[in-house]
């Protein structure tokens, strides 16, 4: 009987403590996981058909994925899952010819204004399409405050301050007696 107790105390015990294992406690940081080569556009902005292997490794940096059936074809792959998020995941494939020389390019990433420069308003290198570029609305001329109103009032209080100079610190006396 006291074997019995013992084990299904045991086995409750054991129980509870998977079951406390898969529970997320709130407060409890959760690190990003990236996995992959990481690739901006500014990156995909740079190849130029024609380029050689050896200078879009310069570029992009070593392939995470080269296939041994398709030899003039470079994966890079980048997955991003912060912590307790959605997993994201972007994709690029770089097609070669025979004479090791850039053919094409496929996956989630286009050739053309990088995202930097257009939010900065920068223009695009020579080639590459241009996004039309948004106008600054007019500012509205101020008209002047109100006869009366707190605005006229104030107005006038600044005008008529007077300035005032700051006192300036004497030195102290490097021979106290």
């Amino acid at each position: 009987m006291q074997k019995a107790k013992l084990t299904l105390t045991s086995l409750a015990f054991a129980m509870g403590l998977a079951a406390l294992a898969g529970c997320s406690f709130p407060g409890v940081y959760k690190i990003d996981i990236q996995q992959g080569n990481v690739v901006t556009q500014d990156m995909i902005d740079q190849l130029k058909p024609g380029m050689t292997r050896r200078q879009v490794r310069f570029i992009m940096g070593n392939p995470l994925i080269v296939d041994t059936f398709h030899a003039n074809r470079w994966d890079y792959l980048y997955s991003l899952q912060p912590g307790g998020g959605q997993r994201s995941q972007e994709r690029v494939s770089l097609m070669f010819n025979d004479n090791d020389q850039l053919i094409g390019l496929n996956g989630d990433f286009r050739p053309g204004v990088s995202r930097d420069e257009a939010i900065l308003g920068k223009e695009a290198a020579p080639g590459t399409p241009q996004q039309p570029t948004q106008q600054k609305p007019e500012q509205p001329k101020e008209e002047p405050a109100k006869p009366g109103s707190v605005e006229e009032q104030l107005q006038r209080e600044v005008d008529e301050a007077k300035p005032v100079a700051v006192p300036t610190p004497q030195p102290l006396d490097k021979n106290p007696q």
